[in-house]
C-alpha cells in the first residue's frame, strides 16, 4: 500500500479495513493468495490528473482501477513466478481520501465506510465489472453490497 497524500493522516485502521474487505473478494471468487493488487492513496490533484491522462476526463474521481490482466473475469488465473513463490499481480487501485472524507461527510456514514466501499469497488473493477449500462451497474451494486454485508455491520 502507498500513500502519495498529505492531507490525511493514515491510520492501522484503513489497512486493516482493505486487507479485510480484500480478503473477502478473494473469497467469494477463490482467487487464492497468490493474487495481489496495489493500492495507493493519493489527493485529488493526483487522481485528476491520472483521470485525464488514462480516461480523457479532467476531473477528480474517488477510486481509478487499472487491470493489469484483462483476462482474468475472476476465474482461471494464473499465478506467474517473480523471485520465489507463484504470484499474480491482478492490478492496481488508487484512491482519493480527499474524496472518501467528502463523499463520507455526504453520505452521513463513517469514512472506514466509504473507503471499505471504494475499495471493493476499485476490486470488482479489476475483476470485470463495470456500471455503464444500467443493468451492469445494477449487478455490481448487488455485488458491493453482498460482500460489505458480510463483513460489516454497517452495511446491513
Amino acid at each position: 500500500m502507498g500513500n502519495q497524500q498529505k492531507i490525511i493522516r493514515i491510520i492501522p485502521q484503513y489497512q486493516e479495513v482493505i486487507e479485510d474487505v480484500g480478503g473477502e473478494v478473494a473469497r467469494r471468487f477463490d482467487l487464492g493468495e497468490e493474487i495481489e493488487v496495489s493500492i495507493t492513496f493519493v489527493d485529488d490533484r493526483l487522481i485528476q490528473a491520472l483521470n485525464k491522462t488514462y480516461r480523457g476526463i479532467d476531473q477528480a474521481t474517488d477510486v481509478l482501477s487499472f487491470a493489469f490482466d484483462e483476462e482474468v473475469a475472476g476465474a482461471g488465473v494464473v499465478p506467474v513466478p517473480i523471485n520465489g513463490p507463484e504470484i499474480h499481480l491482478l492490478g492496481e487501485i488508487v484512491l482519493s481520501l480527499e474524496r472518501v472524507k467528502r463523499q463520507a461527510e455526504e453520505y452521513e456514514h463513517s469514512f472506514v465506510r466509504e473507503l471499505a466501499f471504494l475499495t471493493v469497488h476499485g476490486l470488482l473493477h479489476l475483476l470485470g465489472y463495470d456500471h455503464q449500462e444500467e443493468k451492469d451497474t445494477q449487478e455490481m451494486r448487488k455485488m458491493e453490497e453482498d460482500i460489505l454485508c458480510r463483513k460489516y455491520k454497517f452495511f446491513s
